[in-house]
Order: structure tokens, then C-alpha cells, then sequence
């Protein structure tokens, strides 16, 4: 059963793959893919443009140009979650964020000064808030529940394919073609980007045509699926935007008395919903809430209540410290102990990059089958002796080695922790998955503006300061190992363990 006020009235061409779970997680993986190349491709090529315009301390003023995006993501988070939840269509946001992008690009390559330049740079987060947390979201409406992990982790080896192919691409093209080079590849980029958002048909505009990209994950029965369309005239009071309620399942799964429970919405007694869906798991009918707006009160109460989701944002601030200590204090231990020069260090960062292309959609992959609590756990543990090995400095082939496979394992924690939010948003009231990733995208731009300022000031003014950030990493995944073991799940392991130890007891 399905309920709008707008009824199409033409079939959409490749409505069946325009729809698709994995068009949209091509779709999204590579707005992903995009967003992060164009933050990294001009990294290389803006302390040059700063001595352009013959500014001094150059290296300062580049940190506050990253620091300008990341207080540009941050700040926009809460609005852009709480919109998007309130908007009928996950498009027009994204749409709005790619253009947004676009004009950041062009703004930013033609500013004349740094005020501009910091300026374009705000504009930059506020546009990557919008392509993070709406394109998540609409991956997770698209996505059945029992397959949320696998198309998560395939999504975000977008992250590692941007920051790997960005930086290198953005300074070849600097060096052969100039300063505006590297900004009109990103252009293009968000240009095919755009592009593709246009083709996405979302999941409740493709069911009113009889397409679900549910549809293959649901056993067939021998009891007929209905599908009904029920036009309402008008929208109560307390819901200020177009609702849209999504039901399917089998004749015995509807309820006795649809009327009922249409004017129970439509009066008041609780709050419209935006969209409802049928999972079969096991042979049993479940219907989870999967949009739901509401008032920025009750997302950060609700959440606050959560240690489920509480644990799961620690790991995502955790993870935007640990991978942004790295930038400025990497290249200048492998320049001072082995004499790196930066192509050098561009290489040792393939190593940084290339594992987790592997351990994103594998992780993903087992999350679905083994649960987010084993695998988050894994992870999390597998990583800090590499960390520790980090601190050698007798040879250089172990320390890549570490490198690759502390990266390989902290890429393996993203897809099982958005995941995790992904079930936190089905299962509470009044949080939908805009929320949730805005939660997360808020987090995770925190410990990135965080990590190169902790990370520049350690390195510089602790004795033997890579170790010292290296102890402090090992430290934090320690602390989210905890988190991870008590929270994460809805059958935590220590909940688990404790049930264990109880009957072996007896």
C-alpha cells in the first residue's frame, strides 16, 4: 500500500535500472568519489597560488584553507540533516549540493585573494555536507536491510579512490596545464556527477509504477502482493511537506482496518511518517520506519539515549582524527628517517589508500553475514599492533607494511559503523537516516579539522613525536574497542559473553 498526493503519469524510461539498488550505490559511490577528489586535487596546487598573490607564511594559510572546509561541513551538518528529512524527494537536495559544488570550484579557482579563497572553501563543506548525508541516505531508502552493509562498504571505496587519484591528478595537471587545470577537472567531475543524480529514480517513485528494487530480496508466496494507491486531498496540520507512506507485503500482512489507521494519521495522534517498508527476513513480514522527520529536540534527545549510536559517532570522530594526523606529520617522518623526497612519499601513500579499496566492500560484505558487532570489533583490534610497529624506524619495508595494514583494517571499521547507524534509524522513533548520517558526517568533519592541528603541534613540540602520535592512535582504538565490544549491535558481545559465563555457570 502505498499513500501520495501525486499520482505519475507517465512510465519513466529505465524505470527498472534507474531504480536499481546498484545503479544508486554506483550513483552514490561515485558522488563520493567526487566529492573527495575535488577536495584533494587542489591540495598540492594551492600553496603555489598563495605565492602567486605573494602572500608570506603560505604553509599557515593553507591549514586555515583546509580548516575553512571543515568548519564549513560542520557547521551545515544539522541544517542540511534536518532539511533533507523534510524534503519529499532525496534529489533536490543532492542536486542543490552539486551545484553548490560546481560554483565552490569555479569560485574558489577565480578568487583573488585569501578572504575569497577561505570564503569558496566554506562554500566547498557546506556542498560536501549535502553529497554525504543526503547520498547515504538515499542509498540506505534504496537498499534492503539485510544488504544495507555490503552496498555501504562498495559505496565508500569512494573515499579511498578520490583521496588515492586526487592528489596526484590535481598536481600532474597543475605542472602541465596551470593554476585553473585542476578546478575545471573537478567541474567536469561534479558535472558527470549531476548527470548521474538526474537518472536516479528514487525507491517510492518506482514502486507507484510496480517497480521495487525490494522486489527480488522478498521469497515469493502463494498469497498475492497488493498494492494500493489511495489519494489524499489534503495534509493535516502538523505535517508541512508532502508525505509519502510506502507499505508492501502480502494479502495477510495488511491490517483489518486501513481506514483507521489513515485518519489516526491524519488527525494528529501521532506523527506522519514519510515512508514505511516491508522486509521479509525469515519468512515473517516486519515493517521499519525509515524517514521520519522531526524537530532537532528530538533527533539529539533521541540520540543522546542511544549508546548504540553514541558508540558508533566515537568510532567516526576517532577515525577523522586518526587518518588526519597522518597528513602533516607523515611526510616529515618519512623525509627525516629515510630521506623521502614528496614524489617518494606519494608513493608510501598508495599504501595508505590501496588496502582499503579491498576492506571496505569485504567488511561491508561480512557486516551483512556475521553482524557489525564481530566485525567492527575485529577490526578495531587488528589494528593497534601495526600502530605500535609504526614506531620502529630500523626498517623501512616493515613500516609500509604497517602502514598498508593498519589501513586496511581502519577502512574495514566505516562500512559495519554506518551500518550500525543504518539499524539505530529503523529502530528509533523520530530519527530518519539524514539524521543519523548528518550525525556521522558531523563527527567525522570534527576529528578531520581536529586531527592536522593535534597532530602538526605534537609532532613538533613533543619529544619523539610520531611516536607519541602513534601511542596516542593506539590509545583511541583501544577506547573504541571498548565502545565497540559493549554497544555496538543489537546484541552487544559483552552481552553476549555475560549470557555465556551465566549458563556455563550453572
Amino acid at each position: 500500500m502505498s499513500l501520495s498526493h501525486n499520482i505519475p503519469s507517465k512510465r519513466p524510461w529505465g524505470l527498472r535500472w534507474r531504480s536499481s539498488v546498484w545503479f544508486v550505490t554506483v550513483v552514490v559511490g561515485f558522488g563520493i568519489t567526487t566529492d573527495l577528489l575535488v577536495y584533494s586535487s587542489i591540495i598540492p596546487v594551492i600553496p603555489f597560488q598563495l605565492e602567486f598573490l605573494h602572500y608570506t607564511g603560505v604553509s599557515a594559510l593553507t591549514g586555515w584553507l583546509l580548516c575553512a572546509y571543515s568548519a564549513g561541513l560542520v557547521l551545515s551538518t544539522i541544517p542540511i540533516a534536518l532539511f533533507s528529512e523534510k524534503w519529499t524527494s532525496r534529489r533536490i537536495p543532492l542536486i542543490i549540493g552539486l551545484v553548490v559544488l560546481i560554483g565552490s570550484q569555479i569560485f574558489l579557482m577565480l578568487a583573488p585573494n585569501f578572504a575569497l579563497m577561505a570564503i569558496a572553501r566554506v562554500i566547498q563543506g557546506i556542498s560536501s555536507s549535502m553529497v554525504w548525508i543526503v547520498g547515504l541516505a538515499l542509498l540506505c531508502d534504496t537498499t534492503p536491510e539485510h544488504k544495507v552493509g555490503r552496498q555501504l562498504g562498495i559505496a565508500m571505496t569512494g573515499l579511498s579512490v578520490g583521496l588515492l587519484v586526487g592528489s596526484p591528478v590535481g598536481g600532474a595537471l597543475y605542472s602541465r596545464f596551470g593554476f585553473h587545470a585542476p578546478f575545471i577537472f573537478g567541474v567536469i567531475c561534479a558535472t558527470l556527477d549531476l548527470l548521474a543524480r538526474l537518472l536516479v529514480i528514487e525507491r517510492h517513485e518506482a514502486v507507484k509504477w510496480g517497480v521495487d528494487p525490494w522486489a527480488p530480496d522478498i521469497p515469493s508466496r502463494n498469497d498475492s502482493a497488493i498494492s494500493l494507491e489511495i489519494v489524499l486531498p489534503t495534509l493535516p496540520p502538523i505535517a508541512r511537506m508532502e508525505s509519502i507512506l510506502t507499505i508492501t507485503g502480502t494479502k495477510k500482512d495488511v491490517p483489518p482496518s486501513p481506514t483507521s489507521f489513515s485518519e489516526s494519521k491524519a488527525y494528529g495522534d501521532v506523527e506522519a511518517p514519510r515512508r514505511w517498508s516491508a522486509i521479509t527476513r525469515a519468512g515473517a513480514s516486519e515493517t521499519t520506519l525509515v524517514r521520519k522527520p522531526s524537530s532537532l529536540l528530538t533527533v539529539i534527545t533521541n540520540l543522546l539515549r542511544a549508546p548504540r549510536a553514541l558508540a558508533a559517532l566515537a568510532m567516526a570522530l576517532v577515525y577523522g582524527i586518526v587518518n588526519s594526523m597522518q597528513e602533516p606529520t607523515l611526510p616529515l617522518r618519512l623525509q627525516a628517517v629515510w630521506g623521502f623526497s614528496s614524489s617518494q612519499v606519494g608513493l608510501v601513500y598508495l599504501a595508505t589508500f590501496i588496502p582499503a579499496l579491498v576492506s571496505s566492500p569485504l567488511s561491508g560484505w561480512l557486516c551483512d553475514r556475521v553482524g557489525a558487532d564481530y566485525i567492527t570489533s575485529l577490526c578495531l583490534i587488528l589494528t593497534v599492533p601495526w600502530w605500535i610497529l609504526l614506531t620502529l624506524r630500523n626498517s623501512l619495508a616493515l613500516f609500509i607494511i604497517s602502514l598498508a595494514l593498519q589501513s586496511f583494517f581502519v577502512g574495514g571499521v566505516v562500512p559495519p559503523v554506518t551500518a550500525e547507524l543504518a539499524a539505530v534509524s529503523r529502530n528509533m522513533q523520530g530519527v530518519g537516516y539524514a539524521h543519523v548520517y548528518g550525525a556521522f558526517n558531523l563527527a567525522f568533519g570534527i576529528g578531520t579539522a581536529l586531527g592536522p592541528i593535534v597532530g602538526g603541534q605534537i609532532y613538533d613540540h613533543v619529544p619523539h613525536g610520531w611516536t607519541a602520535l602513534c601511542l596516542i592512535t593506539a590509545a583511541l582504538i583501544l577506547i573504541c574497542v571498548a565502545l565497540a565490544f559493549c554497544y555496538t549491535g543489537s546484541d552487544p558481545l559483552l552481552s553476549k559473553a555475560i549470557r555465556r559465563y551465566s549458563s556455563s555457570s550453572r
